[in-house]
């Protein structure tokens, strides 16, 4: 009876609200379709409690901010939705607002099928989605799913703005997300960045690490810079992504998809191919101040900077940076990457095992050491395949070069204690390494598999996205069935990567 008290006056105040910016009225209640409320502005200015409903109908259309003040509570969320048949509700934050949804200092709530845009005048800050921690403290269950952001012209001089954005700010209560949520979402067409995180904690003197962030299944299209960078995390998952075109506006240092500052993030099943740029343009990035970073069965392919970029800079201290530790990249596929199919600069701890390189005719790559205020040392490649039609050169980096690429001399240059064993490269290579197995001929494996059956996906088409991802996961896993050991690819096992050292 005390539990019933207690629990009874909270489902009380739960409602679902309506707003229908066709039909709506701002003096009805919102309780009902028929009653339902016209604008952002009347639901902004509404009290909500854990366990509301706020349902925008299919097909309308609103102008300006979404930016719900209340929180939720723990197994009662204040739940966002559409309701009604026809295209997503959308949200056009119009440039008059620097965050078309903006949720700041809140927790406890799910935001799913919406359209989000928000063009303007001006080289200005805008964001699709931003999530906000100010001074907060740890912020619970926060859910991004199946919107579809587009046309997001922020500007390209910061990398916090674009399609959804997280951070967490201030330097009297430190801030943490725990149980963030971004998954299903399509973000097209937006500067600077796809998915990106930013943090005034990533010091390690003061880091605080978001936790139990999950990063699947979007599909981040037409950036201006990065696709998707988690910053300030750990055990963060990041899963099942595509990043299609990235860095093709920005010219400065982006790629496709990778982490900064974070500890034990998992990459797996991830797509990144048609990165732009050189500097750094890879479609895979494993950067600095981070340990225990796992890239697991993922595919790049046409990505004009490489492959593979694995760095810190060598005059850090742990103080602020605790340097590049353990990053291990296993089974993954790279095809034809231009640039630099592999850069080790400055990293420790590195394993790159049991990977497939594809270098096409049309290809001119790089397999390289490079130094970045110090060499990288501790590292070992091993069991990996190479299919060269193309050019690749082994050797470690003398000079960059204006367009990206370096001038590359044989050896691995300052690094120290590297390993090259048990790989096999078939075709012509320039400076292999001591123990490489050269195999003549048979360059074209690999080449020959028929890559057109992979599933396409126009970001046009919301409304297909759905059924692409069905298609495009089962075509992955075949792919990588194929290639390597059917086990390997059990989600246990990929999960596991996060915290097991073994190979």
């Amino acid at each position: 009876m005390v539990l019933l008290a207690i629990l009874m006056p909270q489902a009380l105040f739960a409602a679902t609200y309506y707003v229908d910016s066709h039909g709506g009225a701002d003096s009805n209640s919102g309780l009902s379709a028929q009653a339902s409320w016209k604008t952002l502005e009347r639901l902004n200015a509404e009290h909500l409690h854990p366990g509301d409903h706020i349902l925008f109908r299919s097909g309308g259309r609103w102008r300006g901010q979404l930016a719900p003040k209340d929180s939720g509570a723990s197994g009662r969320p204040i739940v966002f939705d559409r309701y009604g048949d026809g295209t997503l509700p959308e949200i056009d934050g119009a440039g008059m607002v620097e965050d078309t949804i903006l949720l700041r200092n809140v927790q406890q709530i799910e935001i799913r099928h919406l359209a989000v845009t928000n063009q303007g005048a001006g080289d200005k800050v805008r964001r699709g989605v931003d999530l906000v921690l100010d001074n907060y403290g740890r912020a619970r269950h926060l859910v991004i799913d199946d919107l579809y952001i587009h046309d997001v012209d922020g500007t390209l001089a910061r990398k916090d703005n674009g399609g959804i954005v997280f951070r967490t700010l201030g330097n009297r209560v430190h801030s943490r997300f725990d149980d963030l949520e971004i998954e299903r979402n399509i973000v097209w067409k937006v500067d600077r960045s796809g998915i990106v995180a930013s943090s005034s904690d990533v010091d390690r003197a003061t880091w605080r690490p978001s936790r139990n962030v999950l990063i699947a299944d979007n599909y981040v299209a037409d950036i201006g810079g990065d696709g998707i960078v988690p910053w300030a995390t750990d055990g963060a998952v990041v899963e099942g992504n595509v990043a299609d075109h990235c860095n093709h506006r920005s010219h400065q240092a982006n790629a496709g998809i990778w982490q900064w500052s974070t500890d034990n993030t998992l990459f797996t099943m991830n797509e990144a191919f048609g990165t732009g740029g050189t500097l750094d343009g890879e479609g895979f990035d494993s950067d600095f101040n981070s340990r225990n970073t796992r890239f697991f069965h993922n595919f790049s392919h046409d990505n004009q900077g490489g492959f593979m970029l694995i760095c810190t800079p060598g005059d850090h201290t742990p103080a602020w940076n605790i340097g590049n530790i353990g990053t291990r990249i296993v089974e993954n596929i790279s095809r034809n990457d231009d640039g630099l199919l592999i850069n080790l600069s400055g990293a420790t701890q590195v394993t790159v095992a049991r990977n497939l390189f594809y270098v096409g005719a049309a290809n001119r790559a790089q397999f390289i050491t490079s130094s970045w205020k110090g060499w990288p040392t501790d590292a070992s490649f091993r069991s990996n395949r190479f299919y060269v039609q193309g050019d690749l050169v082994f050797g470690h980096g003398v000079e960059r070069l204006k367009d990206g690429s370096y001038r590359v001399a044989p050896g691995w240059g300052g690094a120290t204690h590297l390993s090259f064993t048990g790989n096999s490269i078939w075709g012509r290579v320039e400076d292999p390494p001591a123990g490489a197995m050269l195999h003549a001929g048979k360059q074209d494996v690999g080449q020959a598999v028929d890559w057109s059956t992979e599933p396409k996906f126009d970001p046009s088409h919301p409304d297909e996205y759905a059924r692409y991802l069905t298609l495009h996961r089962t075509w992955l896993r075949a792919l990588f069935n194929r290639e390597f050991s059917p086990q390997t690819t059990d989600t246990d096992r990929v999960r596991a990567m996060q915290n097991h050292s073994g190979s």
